[in-house]
């Protein structure tokens, strides 16, 4: 009994910290929960919850990191890249569509896209975090919508 309720609790955990990755985040949690055998609605909610662990954290303090890191001669060129390389691939729509430009950003799935970029963007451009935390989170719930589908739809090709 103790072992089934630790290897489901791993499963959930795998799956958690999966989907707060960079780059993986719930686009890669999902098919990774189906696969381990967690349902399907499971492995989302699993993944939405981590993959929106990291945006509170982005939202308050990467800038003071990004200014610490500027402060030295290694990381100073990383924290110059991910800031320009973020203000120049969104800056048009943001400058545009505010906040709501932010739901696309974290929704579409694409490579550059999703949570960690979107966080990134609104911190950067100094969005406030009660109206940067829902836009996230509905891109978010939209990309995983996408991401349940197709999953779902692969599943059902090759079951």
């Amino acid at each position: 009994m103790i072992e089934q309720i630790l290897e489901f609790l791993t499963v959930e955990l795998t799956v958690l910290f999966t989907a707060a990755l960079p780059i993986i985040e719930l686009r890669g949690a999902i098919p990774v929960g189906i696969s381990l055998g967690l349902s399907p609605l499971h492995a989302v909610v699993i993944s939405l919850i981590g993959s929106m662990i990291p945006v509170p954290f982005i939202l308050f303090f990467i800038r003071p990191i990004f200014n610490e890191m500027k402060k030295t001669k290694l990381l100073k060129g990383v924290a110059d890249k991910l800031t320009l390389r973020s203000k120049s691939k969104n800056s048009d729509k943001i400058k545009k569509y505010g906040v709501w430009a932010l739901i696309p950003i974290v929704a579409i799935p694409l490579p550059g896209t999703g949570v960690w970029s979107g966080s990134l963007a609104a911190a950067l451009f100094d969005m406030r975090f009660k109206w940067a935390f829902p836009a996230i989170f509905l891109g978010n719930l939209i990309a995983a919508m996408a991401v349940l589908f197709f999953s779902n739809e692969i599943i059902n090709f090759f079951g």
